[in-house]
């Protein structure tokens, strides 16, 4: 059975979310906005981090963020 939408976009943003905040503390995030949207079988993952004390390239946490989530929701498909 296939994972439904809203299946697919809770992993997709809590892939994400734990991705970066294996990457950055959590005293360093001032706002983090994952937006996940699974639409006739597009995954879309868009991740904005701020964190101006953070000693990391926040663009490079945030597309692997979505690579993650991306990761994650084709092992929810292998899975289901």
């Amino acid at each position: 059975m296939e994972p439904t939408d809203e299946e697919v976009v809770e992993t997709a943003a809590e892939a994400a979310e734990g991705y970066v905040f294996s990457q950055l503390a959590t005293s360093d995030v001032d706002d983090l906005d994952v937006t996940v949207s699974f639409e006739d079988g597009v995954l879309d993952v868009e991740v904005y981090i701020t964190a101006p004390d953070a000693d990391v390239d926040l663009d490079q946490v945030a597309d692997d963020a979505a690579l993650v989530a991306g990761q994650a929701v084709d092992d929810l498909f292998a899975d289901g």
